[in-house]
This record gives C-alpha cells, sequence and structure tokens, in this order.
C-alpha cells in the first residue's frame, strides 16, 4: 500500500506562516498578503487560459511560471548574506513582457477615450486579471516601504498589468468590441 503524505502540517494553526528563509510571520502580514494575491492571479490566469486560443495560451503560459517565481521572489526576504541564491525576477523577465506589450500595442487603434471592462468574454477575464494584478503591485509597493523588495519584481508586476489591457483590447478584436466610457452617460 502507497503511503499519501500529508497536505497539512498544522503549523500556521495559530495565525503564523514560514517564509523561505525559516522566519515565522503573521499570516496577515503584508508580504503573505502579496504573495497571496499573485497566486490569486495565477488562478485566474488558470481559468482564461481553459478558453484561450494558442497564441494567447502560450503567453498566459509563461506568465503563470513568472508569477510563481514572483511569489518564490516575495516570500523569500532579501538578505545581505543569504545561504543560498534565490529565485527573483529578472530584467530578463521584464524585457520580455514589454516586448510582448510593444509587439500587440503597435497593432491596436489608439484610444481616445477609457474602456470598460468586458467585451468578450475572454477580454473581461484579462481585465479582472489586470486589477488583481494592480493589487499585487500596491501591496508589493506597501512591503517595500519596510522591507526591501526586488526592483525587477516590481517593474514586472507594473508591466503585467500593461500587458493584460493591451491584450484585452486584442482580444476584443483589435479593439473593436471594446466598450467605451461614456462620462456622465447616466447623469
Amino acid at each position: 500500500m502507497v503511503k499519501l503524505n500529508k497536505i497539512y502540517t498544522r503549523a500556521g494553526d495559530k495565525g503564523k506562516t514560514g517564509l523561505v528563509n525559516g522566519k515565522r510571520v503573521s499570516k496577515d502580514n503584508i508580504r503573505i498578503k502579496a504573495y497571496g494575491t499573485v497566486d490569486e492571479l495565477n488562478s485566474i490566469l488558470g481559468v482564461l487560459n481553459i478558453q484561450a486560443k494558442a497564441t494567447l495560451k502560450k503567453i498566459i503560459s509563461e506568465i503563470q511560471n513568472d508569477l510563481f517565481d514572483l511569489g518564490a521572489d516575495l516570500a523569500t526576504p532579501i538578505q545581505q548574506r543569504p545561504k543560498y541564491k534565490p529565485l527573483r525576477i529578472t530584467k530578463n523577465q521584464v524585457l520580455r513582457i514589454e516586448k510582448t506589450i510593444d509587439k500587440y500595442n503597435s497593432k491596436l487603434t489608439p484610444l481616445n477615450s477609457f474602456i470598460l471592462p468586458g467585451g468578450t468574454i475572454t477580454a473581461a477575464f484579462l481585465h479582472n486579471a489586470r486589477t488583481v494584478t494592480r493589487r499585487a503591485e500596491t501591496q508589493m509597493v506597501s512591503l517595500a516601504k519596510n522591507e526591501k523588495v526586488n526592483e525587477e519584481a516590481i517593474k514586472y508586476i507594473n508591466r503585467l498589468s500593461d500587458l493584460f489591457f493591451v491584450l484585452s483590447r486584442v482580444e476584443n478584436k483589435n479593439g473593436k468590441k471594446d466598450i467605451l466610457w461614456k462620462p456622465g452617460k447616466n447623469v
């Protein structure tokens, strides 16, 4: 008979969790909230990837892997003399996101209005991912006020929300199905 490992450890039953360096912190610590939000974002992308076309699937899969890197980065406080080389978001990951933004944005018609989230189902999920990305970013910025945070990680998450916006427009038939904001329409 195969012995299964238990999924629960009971180590967090008193409201604390462990970071990669072994330090225990409260589960409501801003660091935990930040990488928890990154995990939430990754779950949204998992749902989105079910219905995405092949090109978008490839982009999403790359981002999902990056988000695990980002979670590991955030779960590993920056130390002056780490015992091992921690996994960190790199400049190359940021540049890859920028290159993808530039590639797709260059094909879009310029906007002269804000757009409302929606259009196609895929675009709506991309907008959802964009807003969760922004929340993760604000949590990371809050964390950076008190602790050192990898600057490339903050750049990455900032670019990522821009990418989701651009991809939502691509999924809305290059902006043709975008829903334009009409200021004061219901006043």
